[in-house]
């Protein structure tokens, strides 16, 4: 029988397929159809501290000191009972899960500040997350930031809440590093456990009616796969963090090949919100009858044998492939005369 068994962040996980943070973990309901259905772990949707601290403001404002200025308005203002913030509710539906599932269960926290990062890791480390992953999500828009100091950013993050946390650290990325395994070693030393590749920044568009900026959910294709392959590729066997794939796994086929580059797991966020959580269920079982056929014992065995550092080719992951890619490309017939 196959073992589909592989480590993650120091926890033992079933299979390597993991739903990644989205909304489908707000409902009790839907985590244990992503549990039943072969999910190994579930990453819960992204605790924002800006969010919270702008609902903090306004809880000040307009529940707290209400009455500044009128005092006999204060009797006229119901009881507010226990007032539940966008924290209270994060960590409520952490235990939640944590109770309900037999699975790890992974907060996903994206701060603004250094202080948040590091408060609110800890009441997440309190409320019983298995591990931490670090969706930093920093456009450097500021032509006097260099990279460097973009880089300090994340490390000095990273540091702080090494020593606030003894919880397992993912650092989720975006691919606009300048020297990205330079980068993920700095990170590795500065305490991550593993590196989440790619974060998917959303991108603004321009409405040509009204002339106004617009943000639009754009979910991700199995195209969207290539280049999480490529540098799972360079980096497995170069560090010892563990890597994660999320970002365009769409079918078997896409989490094979990252599993074949070197992922520890893959995560699915944009197959599972289309089709539901039978699509885990239909890439677990292609994964198994793929190595089935090809005769596989586990993920362990085939985990990075198509790694940049196993290939006879190393030059299939670098540069030496742009000329061959673009000279291979011939248009539709017919379509130039």
């Amino acid at each position: 029988m196959v073992d589909l068994s592989t480590d993650y962040l120091g926890l033992k996980l079933k299979n390597p397929l993991v739903p990644s943070a989205s909304p489908l973990s707000k409902s009790l309901g839907k985590a244990r159809r992503l549990e039943d259905a072969g999910a190994s772990a579930i990453v819960m949707y992204s605790l924002f501290e800006e969010e919270l601290r702008v609902e903090e403001a306004m809880t000040e404002r307009f529940l707290l000191e209400p009455a500044l200025g009128h005092g006999e308005a204060s009797g006229f203002l119901p009881d507010l009972g226990r007032y539940m913030n966008s924290l209270d509710r994060y960590l409520d539906q952490l235990r939640r899960l944590k109770e309900s599932l037999d699975i790890p269960v992974i907060a996903s926290l994206n701060g603004v500040s250094l202080g948040g990062w590091i408060d609110l890791g800890i009441e997440l480390q309190r409320a019983g997350a298995d591990a931490l992953e670090l969706n930093v999500y920093h456009m450097a828009a500021n032509a006097e930031d260099s990279a460097e100091a973009v880089e300090q950013r994340y490390i000095e993050l990273l540091k702080e809440l090494r020593h606030a946390v003894s919880l397992p650290i993912a650092m989720k990325l975006s691919p606009y590093f300048s020297s990205l395994p330079n980068f993920v070693r700095r990170l590795e030393a500065a305490g991550a456990n593993g590196i989440v590749l790619f974060n998917r920044f959303y991108q603004p568009d321009i409405d040509l009616d009204t002339l106004s900026m617009t943000d639009e959910i754009h979910l991700s294709t199995p195209d969207d796969a290539l280049l999480r392959l490529r540098w799972i590729g360079i980096l497995h066997g170069r560090i010892r963090l563990n890597l994660a794939a999320t970002g365009g796994v769409h079918g078997p086929d896409e989490a094979l090949k990252m599993l074949l580059a070197g992922a520890d797991v893959v995560h699915l966020a944009s197959c599972l919100l289309q089709h539901g959580p039978e699509r885990l269920t239909e890439i677990l079982r292609g994964i198994e009858a793929w190595m089935v056929e090809r005769e596989y014992e586990s993920v362990s065995q085939m985990k990075g044998s198509m790694s940049q550092q196993n290939l006879p080719d190393p030059g299939a992951y670098a540069r030496a492939s742009y000329v061959r890619v673009l000279d291979s490309y011939t248009p539709p017939s017919g379509v130039w005369r």
